[in-house]
């Protein structure tokens, strides 16, 4: 069929209006779980100090009747410290921007909201991190160091809660360090090269079993996608059940969600910021964010036809006993 003659349509007008969504359709995860359910402390300076202490192992006590005592030296307690951290997020806008008519409203307002949520997922993202912690200097940034980190390796100074991944093969997963604290500095968790494995049952038990051994009592999985995979399918001790009513739609169910073991019940949470190497096992009331500033929107000085407006904190990880919980390190990337 063809056009009546001298029909106008769309293709002949210079008056259309745009047709534009009034709302901005966001993206934003904010699934930041391990510095939502931790513990918030102040600190009062760039490096915060703590101890920490075990029981000596348990051990056959018979004694002679009348026998005089004797003493030994009694073990020390274990101090560490880790160091304040600055993070900020900032945003400039000029007044014409601001004045505009923008989809989502207050330009600077929304700006400002997105910055925000950035920098929680970036403490998230530090917290739970590999890195090790840094004193800083002049023109150079300090660091506190992250979870990964303050979990140690079975063969340092300080023997912690690592495990290597079984399925990597004898010894093909342990190329990867996480030395002790020393010297004021806690150092990071450095990855090896690493065959292709995946996380099984007998990985997450033998890992439970050393923070148990330490007298942890560690009750949460944080794992990322990578592995989360592989936990959702464990077919060992799994039993599914779930509650529903006649009317109720059958959900088929694929997660893992939470995981018992002899060591111990774990929730299994899923991270979108741990990285893809370790899988941990913590007992969440043995770590706290310590703020040397809390989060606060700063107005900066304007120099221009513009507003400037700044986001920062700083803070620091306190690994309150870090035998309390494990990991399991060497996973491929």
């Amino acid at each position: 069929m063809t056009q009546f003659a001298g029909t106008t349509d769309t293709f002949d007008l210079s008056t259309l209006k745009e047709s534009l969504d009034p709302v901005v359709w966001n993206l934003f995860p904010m699934d930041t779980y391990f510095t939502s359910n931790i513990d918030k402390v102040n600190v009062t300076n760039t490096q915060h100090q703590w101890v920490f202490d075990t029981l000596n192992a348990a051990a056959n006590n018979k004694q002679i009747q009348g026998d005089d005592v004797t003493a030994s030296t009694q073990g020390t307690t274990t101090r560490v410290s880790n160091y304040t951290q600055i993070a900020r997020k900032v945003v400039v806008m000029s007044r014409t921007a601001q004045d505009a008519n923008t989809v989502g409203g207050n330009a600077l307002g929304r700006e400002m909201m997105k910055k925000m949520k950035e920098y929680k997922r970036d403490v998230e993202f530090d917290v739970l991190g590999r890195q090790g912690c840094s004193a800083g200097a002049t023109n150079t940034a300090a660091a506190s160091a992250g979870v990964c980190a303050w979990i140690w390796g079975t063969g340092a100074d300080v023997p912690g809660n690592t495990v290597y991944p079984s399925t990597g093969g004898t010894g093909g997963n342990t190329t990867g360090t996480t030395p002790s604290y020393a010297s004021s500095v806690c150092s990071g968790q450095v990855d090896g090269t690493t065959s292709s494995s995946s996380v099984v049952l007998a990985d997450i038990t033998s890992a439970a079993e050393l923070a148990w051994t330490d007298g942890g009592e560690p009750d949460v999985i944080i794992a990322s996608s990578a592995q989360k995979k592989y936990i959702d399918q464990l077919s060992s001790l799994a039993t599914r059940t779930a509650d529903i009513g006649r009317a109720d739609m059958l959900s088929i169910q694929g997660s893992a969600n939470l995981i018992v073991t002899s060591f111990g019940t774990f929730k299994v949470v899923l991270s979108r910021y741990l990285n893809r190497t370790t899988t941990l096992i913590v007992q969440m009331d043995k770590w706290a964010l310590g703020q040397l500033s809390a989060p606060k929107v700063v107005d900066l000085a304007k120099t221009g036809d513009a507003d400037k407006k700044m986001i920062v904190g700083e803070y620091t990880l306190i690994a309150r006993n870090p035998h309390s919980s494990a990991k399991i390190q060497g996973f491929k990337e």
